[in-house]
């Protein structure tokens, strides 16, 4: 199934996407009032079956499609350098020219999510150089802690595609800061939907591309991750518990603008196109702050 987050005349809502229209949650008497309380309900799997069987449809080219989860019970979860390409393509800024042994671990602030159409918001008196990152973003449905490899994919709910834009400047300022570079407003689109697992499976081969004002830039496989899915999940909640709602991204490959020569950052009217296979796409024009 494919789980959408969307705003019409009536106010924000979600619902299982139904060919070209959307199941409306709202329409089922009882349901949970959004995709977080969806994951924290006893049985999701029995009110997505019951929205997709029995919600009224709206038109899915009639609403605005908003982040699937808004507001995680944590912040963002992320993975660096895990593609072999894109840590020889960035060794210079980050120092690190050989594979890491365990995830490279950092966090997007929560309030960086936005949706799969919305602006990515540019303050130039904050931050220069604004990179595109696509990536396979991962959706927690089932909490846990110390979670073994084997049983990861019990864990996950769904799959989502993200664009982690990265304020360079500001990433490697005073020695590294990953968290102020890769956390501001705006700076890590979500969507277009939630694939669910049992539509995607373990997601080990999807194909991978990021297109600005239509030129690829990033295209790659989900294969060529150097710490799957499994290990990374057993990483991240290592002597820490995750929760239903939390998202994980798993890292991107080669192809990103600060490992171009010359480099190459967004400028004012961009438009940055991430799309994964099986997922869906999401496009996010780039706007500068006191720019019309």
């Amino acid at each position: 199934m494919r789980i959408v987050a969307f705003n019409d005349q009536a106010g924000d809502a979600w619902g299982v996407v139904r060919g070209d229209g959307i199941a409306d949650a709202r329409g089922v008497p009882g349901a949970p009032e959004d995709i977080l309380a969806l994951l924290r309900a006893a049985d999701p799997g029995a009110w997505l079956a019951r929205v997709a069987a029995q919600a009224p449809t709206v038109d899915l080219a009639a609403v605005r499609l908003l982040p699937p989860i808004a507001r995680p019970p944590s912040d963002v979860i992320a993975l660096g350098l895990n593609y072999v390409e894109h840590i020889d393509e960035t060794a210079d800024a980050t120092k690190q020219a050989t594979l890491p042994k365990v995830p490279i671990l950092f966090s997007k602030a929560a309030g960086s999510i936005t949706g799969p159409s919305d602006e990515i918001r540019v303050d130039r008196a904050v931050v220069q150089k604004v990179d595109w990152e696509v990536e396979l973003a991962l959706v927690i449905g089932t909490g846990g802690r110390d979670i073994q490899p084997a049983d990861a994919y019990d864990h996950v709910f769904g799959y989502m595609v993200a664009n982690d834009v990265s304020g360079r400047d500001l990433q490697f300022l005073d020695g590294g800061q990953w968290y102020r570079g890769k956390g501001l407003d705006s700076f890590c689109p979500t969507g277009p939907w939630i694939v669910t697992r049992d539509e995607l499976g373990e997601a080990r081969d999807l194909h991978l591309e990021m297109r600005i004002n239509g030129v690829v830039k990033q295209s790659a496989s989900t294969a060529l991750m150097i710490f799957d899915i499994p290990t990374t999940i057993a990483s991240v909640s290592a002597g820490r518990t995750l929760s239903p709602g939390d998202i994980i991204l798993t890292g991107t490959p080669s192809g990103v603008g600060i490992g171009r020569n010359p480099q190459e950052f967004l400028q004012h009217g961009d438009v940055a196109e991430a799309e994964i296979e099986g997922i869906g796409l999401i496009r996010n024009a780039v706007r500068e702050v006191g720019r019309a």
